[in-house]
């Protein structure tokens, strides 16, 4: 008896921990969504890093990127491409689905079901974009980046571990 109230007590922690995660655009309904990726900017100065998050809606998906930036005149506008692995290319229209809070600019950008299907076969490679906002002297950052499907900066040639995300996989699951 001692032992079966560990083991359940472990079992039942372990479901809610691998909760399914979820996406509420501008306080719509909660969708289910992938973990939030932490993707390589290199060329972005301030973090070097743009969180990427993707939902399944009823008409298809969304993508939620999300950056810290220095002052609040900075924003993610226009279009955005997502690069696949097999190098496919997926083309974002700026709907104008922005947010900004904390030192930290969103924009959420839909896919089609077709898209989205795309997304359910092949690893995300890459998501490039563009920063706007008011240029000033030590001021933020503007123009266009790429983040990368990167867990690291620097990895060994005798690190065989894989070094992207297997976003196929998760958003397949949604």
């Amino acid at each position: 008896m001692k032992l079966k109230l560990p083991l359940l007590l472990l079992l039942f922690i372990s479901i809610f921990a691998n909760a399914q995660q979820t996406m509420s655009v501008k306080g719509s309904q909660p969708f289910p969504a992938t973990q939030e990726y932490t993707f390589i900017c290199e060329k972005y100065a301030f973090t070097g890093e743009a969180n990427i998050q993707i939902a399944k809606t009823d008409k298809g998906g969304i993508l939620k990127i999300t950056i810290a930036t220095s002052n609040d005149k900075a924003k993610i506008a226009g279009g955005l491409y997502v690069d696949l692995a097999n190098a496919d290319v997926i083309a974002c229209t700026d709907k104008n689905v922005k947010e900004s809070s904390e030192g930290k600019t969103t924009a959420y950008y839909y896919f089609t079901p077709a898209e989205f299907a795309k997304l359910k076969k092949n690893d995300i490679y890459a998501v490039r974009f563009i920063i706007n906002g008011g240029s000033n002297t030590f001021g933020n950052e503007t123009g266009y980046f790429t983040a990368h499907n990167k867990k690291n900066y620097f990895s060994t040639a005798y690190d065989k571990s894989k070094k992207s995300y297997d976003t196929a996989k998760e958003i397949s699951v949604l």
